[in-house]
């Protein structure tokens, strides 16, 4: 029988550290260390972002990494489940609750309890359903489809989505006291194309690691195949990625996989895209008269690096440079700067 939460002792802190996502660019270690905190709470967490961006691995390194790990783990796709299942799948029902329910059914959240409920598309979910979610999430406790008692549980809620549920609550397809119920801790994971300096690691791990799945002898790509696969905008995200490198490995016919290895993956046709911004200004703005070749330089090098929100692949791309020469003028500048 399962024990309310005030009959369960848990470390208030976890002790295991938090999977670390393959990739060292700056919004995964932003978005890392925002997540190591929510490991160390029992809060409510909402993750954005687009699909195959990773937000279940994301919700399986807190809850593994967290007080809650030695609980169960349980996942609710709400985009596979018709909606007139949907409620028994989320809260039980009992025998005889409707035509066919020949037998009691627990329920995801039964089967949550002392652990995490990972509920995946929670935008998907009916108003009707939101409500009564929103009274489990209050509560603590919920009733079964055609059961007259209510049931005490003890979960920890993350919920997922790529939908904008701000717009939706505004357009009143989503509840405002769910939205903020299931908020307390929002996560959004940007998608790979806002972070593509961490594509050639996410490369090498994947090819490692079907390497070794399926007998390869694949070690590396030529830089003409890594340049293809950097300059792609990727709209499935790494699990795209992911698959691509899967496919490339299965049929690889050497150690180096080559652009011809993606020809039936992605389109090497498609141009990365580049975000709406404005022209690249002019040097002659007023206030830099007299500046050097090398200032106005500098200034616009910076000003784009803040306007692509510190992207240096993307920066680099955009004023003309290497990824390589890029970081050289960032770390002179800061040189020149510490020593003035």
């Amino acid at each position: 029988m399962p024990a309310s939460s005030s009959a369960r002792s848990r470390p208030s802190r976890p002790t295991t550290p938090l999977s670390q996502p393959v990739g060292e660019s700056r919004l995964m270690r932003e978005l890392w260390a925002i997540a190591e905190k929510a490991a160390q709470t029992d809060a409510n967490v909402y993750i954005y972002g687009e699909n195959g961006s990773g937000k279940e691995l994301l919700a399986r390194s807190i809850h593994y990494g967290g007080a809650r790990r030695r609980g169960p783990l349980v996942t609710l796709d709400c985009t596979t489940i018709p909606s007139g299942l949907m409620e028994s799948q989320l809260f039980g029902h009992v025998r005889g609750a409707f035509t066919g329910a020949v037998g009691a059914h627990s329920g995801v959240l039964a089967a949550a309890d002392g652990g995490t409920l990972f509920i995946d598309e929670i935008g998907e979910l009916s108003l009707p359903l939101q409500a009564k979610l929103l009274r489990c999430l209050q509560f603590r406790e919920f009733t079964p489809v055609g059961g007259g008692q209510s049931r005490r549980v003890d979960v920890r809620f993350i919920a997922a989505t790529n939908r904008n549920l701000r717009q939706a609550v505004t357009e009143g397809k989503f509840r405002s006291d769910l939205y903020h119920r299931i908020g307390v801790i929002h996560l959004v994971v940007p998608p790979l194309r806002d972070r593509r300096e961490d594509i050639p690691a996410l490369v090498e791990h994947f090819s490692r690691e079907f390497a070794a799945k399926y007998g390869q002898t694949v070690r590396s790509l030529t830089p003409e195949a890594l340049s293809l696969l950097e300059s792609y905008d990727w709209p499935g995200n790494v699990r795209q990625l992911q698959n691509a490198i899967e496919q490339a490995v299965i049929f690889a016919r050497g150690e180096v996989l080559t652009v011809d290895a993606f020809r039936e993956v992605i389109d090497i046709r498609r141009p990365a895209s580049t975000p709406d911004l404005p022209p690249r200004p002019s040097v002659s703005l007023p206030g830099f008269s007299g500046k050097s070749l090398r200032e106005l330089e500098e200034w616009y090098i910076l000003e784009m690096l803040k306007r692509f929100r510190g992207n240096r692949t993307r920066t680099a791309k955009f004023v003309g440079l290497s990824l390589r020469s890029l970081q050289y003028k960032l770390k002179r500048y800061g040189a020149e700067r510490a020593g003035e």
